[in-house]
């Protein structure tokens, strides 16, 4: 097997550069096979090792029934398809709620995210550049024991490119958070933590304050049913659930751990008329 089908098994038709003329019907179903949104092994994979290693339970699910159930299903155009025996719906079900919760509950958690932060700051200071190299051998040469030992000399040397930011990852002193958006909030105006930010970054200075958002796509995962008498349907006509499951959200406006309390104050005092002004001016 070519480099190239590797690469193009890995990323998929959406986001290989030749586009989807490039794929053969079978070399889209390896794709779905291996990184699919519905059954991808690498989903399956880092949802069960994750919660094993994270020590919570959200990400676990009857991953033997899902497997034994998994059948290879005429789609659009009679293009083979991954799909599900009808008996294995409910853990298809619970495959994307636990996508679902361990979203919400680790990869999407505060501390987590503002911990991305400092890294991407450090990075950012630290790269040649500002950035990863795109030669493949200079790439490959920046491996985790490299920026790990990177990071406990930037955070012991004030004078090193990115030394706040190493400082921060290693002594945990990472950024807290001021705001999380809530849907009242949401009620009141479109993006209330752009408007929390901005006013807090014109107020605190924008090196001192941190905005942060995510949102998982609207689309619910979609795939292919074998009912008993022979028939393939779509997923969303057997099961309520997955047309149901939420999309995981944040948004989080964090600032620096010294100046918590006195951020805390301001936004109480504060975070009325900031919302207000926002609807008035449509942000």
């Amino acid at each position: 097997m070519r480099a190239e089908d590797v690469a193009k098994v890995a990323v998929g038709p959406s986001k290989w550069r030749g586009g989807s003329e490039d794929f053969s019907p079978w070399t889209k179903l390896m794709t779905d096979i291996v990184t699919g949104d519905a059954f991808g092994v690498d989903r399956i994979d880092y949802l069960l090792r994750d919660s094993l290693h994270a020590g919570v339970g959200y990400g676990r699910f009857d991953h033997y029934r899902l497997i034994d159930t998994l059948r290879v299903l005429p789609g659009a155009a009679d293009r083979p398809v991954i799909g599900i025996e009808r008996g294995g719906i409910h853990a298809a079900e619970a495959l994307q709620q636990a996508r679902y919760f361990m979203f919400t509950q680790l990869y999407l958690h505060r501390v987590r995210r503002a911990y991305d932060k400092h890294l991407v700051d450090f990075l950012s200071a630290w790269l040649p550049g500002h950035k990863y190299p795109i030669n493949i051998a200079s790439h490959l040469a920046l491996m985790d024991n490299e920026v790990l030992s990177a990071i406990h000399k930037a955070a012991a040397a004030p004078g090193l490119p990115g030394h706040d930011a190493a400082r921060r990852i290693v002594c945990r002193q990472h950024f807290r958070v001021l705001y999380e958006s809530r849907a009242e909030d949401l009620q009141k105006t479109l993006h209330p933590e752009a408007a929390i930010y901005a006013a807090a970054a014109a107020e605190f200075g924008p090196e001192d304050v941190r905005l942060d958002t995510y949102r998982q796509g609207s689309q619910p995962v979609e795939f292919a049913v074998l009912r008993e008498d022979g028939q393939v349907v779509s997923s969303l006509q057997e099961s309520e659930i997955l047309n149901h499951i939420p999309r995981a959200a944040v948004a989080y406006v964090f600032v620096v751990p010294e100046r918590r309390a006195e951020a805390d104050k301001w936004l109480k005092s504060n975070q009325e008329s900031i919302l207000t002004k926002a609807f008035e001016e449509k942000i």
